[in-house]
């Protein structure tokens, strides 16, 4: 009987803080593109959306290397909630905003 060895990897994830996010918002009709830095609790506007940045993580053994964040994402101007979940740096079309104008993902976290 051959035994099998199964390795699992879990990256660990700062249990600090950071400051915030850095996100960006493409208008997909005229290509323009905005960034966003958000506190955690803070609300701010991509155009027409406002967005809500609940906590954003990273990897503690390297901060740079991706970001988790967070985020409800709202079009007040039709009463309308379109997004609330996680989205990460590094997959962007994991989770992605499902809209027909407008884009948002996460650029990193802010940790000053």
């Amino acid at each position: 009987m051959q035994e099998h060895r199964t390795e699992t990897r879990t990256a660990a994830v700062t249990d600090t803080a950071p400051m915030g996010a850095v996100l960006r918002g493409l208008d997909k009709l005229s290509g323009d593109t905005v960034d966003l830095t958000l506190a955690p609790g803070e609300t701010g506007r991509v155009w027409r959306l406002t967005v809500t940045l609940d906590e954003c993580r990273f990897p503690a053994d390297n901060p740079a290397s991706d970001a988790f964040a967070f985020l409800d994402i709202s079009d007040p101007t039709r009463n309308s909630h379109l997004f609330s979940g996680w989205m990460i740096a590094s997959s962007p079309a994991l989770n992605p905003l499902d809209n027909s104008r407008y884009d948002v993902w996460v650029l990193r976290c802010k940790s000053s």
